[in-house]
């Protein structure tokens, strides 16, 4: 019963992860109304960070970071937190939410390509026909060929798969630098070196911070920040430990499927027939992406 009940707990708690991951992306283009995009990245970093960092650094599960150990933390925050939010947030203003959430999961597919030069673990023949499945379906979701007011313009869209890149990049960084009681507080410094970058960004070539946003504003923030940022990343975390990152990437595409039909029921959005073959197309090769990484995981056990 123990056993059957801590499963079901955990499906609960990834169900929670997907669902508020996959409302982010309304509540972002929402925000985006109410902020300039650079200063909606910031607050959302900032609120989280400083939610995580008291937690994080005293919780009696975790151990204090090293000088050296918060230096890195900070650094690799620049492309986890800072870069990935950043070129999400100022795309998402032309890309509608659903279609935003496929192309930024293309993540998955990136962390397969940089885990061979950064990790030593190379990808299987099923990984590489998985990731040339899903950027196939990049394309068929951005639509190239099309022209007018409806189509997708180019920007934006290179926007969105160097956001997924970059988290993608800082994932396997993260990964290849820390593990075990350091991880919940180097989330909280990676998290406040990418508040950090998008501040410089945000005063440096970003448009004033609103100030007139009122209560919409604060509960987008609230919704970004404490549960999208803050609770999601806790609970992602608290997952990692206890399962393999290859079992949980396999089930991301949940997100992107809320996100959809979030979209669909609150913005009205609407995918025309080749999205949705794209649309399908990612979603499958990130889940066969994962099923490929458990099985080279698996055989490499068994030798």
């Amino acid at each position: 019963m123990a056993g059957r009940s801590g499963e079901l707990r955990d499906a609960g708690l990834f169900g929670v992860v997907a669902l508020v991951w996959g409302l982010n992306y309304v509540f972002v283009r929402v925000g985006l109304t109410l902020e300039p995009p650079l200063w909606l990245a910031t607050l959302r970093a900032g609120v989280g960070a400083l939610v995580l960092l008291p937690w994080m650094l005293t919780g009696r599960r975790n151990r204090t970071l090293s000088t050296r150990d918060l230096r890195d933390a900070l650094a690799i925050g620049v492309p986890n937190t800072g870069i990935f939010f950043g070129l999400w947030f100022v795309a998402a203003s032309s890309v509608p939410p659903g279609e935003t959430a496929v192309l930024v999961y293309t993540f998955p597919l990136w962390v397969s390509l940089l885990a061979a030069p950064l990790l030593a673990e190379r990808p299987t023949a099923s990984q590489l026909a998985a990731v040339a499945l899903g950027f196939s379906g990049v394309v068929l979701v951005a639509e190239p060929w099309m022209a007018g007011p409806g189509a997708l313009a180019p920007a934006p869209v290179l926007e969105l798969l160097g956001g997924a890149a970059a988290w993608a990049l800082g994932t396997v960084l993260f990964k290849r630098r820390f593990r075990g009681p350091t991880v919940f507080a180097a989330n909280a410094g990676q998290l406040t070196g990418g508040a950090i970058g998008l501040l410089g960004a945000s005063v440096v070539v970003g448009a004033p911070l609103a100030t007139g946003g009122g209560a919409p504003a604060i509960l987008v923030v609230a919704w970004l920040g404490v549960l999208g940022t803050a609770l999601a990343y806790t609970i992602w975390f608290r997952l990692l430990d206890r399962f393999p990152a290859s079992t949980l990437s396999g089930y991301t595409f949940l997100v992107p499927v809320v996100a959809l039909t979030a979209s669909f029921l609150v913005l009205g959005e609407r995918l025309v027939l080749w999205q949705v073959a794209g649309v399908g197309a990612i979603l499958t090769a990130i889940y066969l992406n994962a099923r490929g990484s458990r099985a080279a995981r698996d055989s490499e056990a068994a030798r």
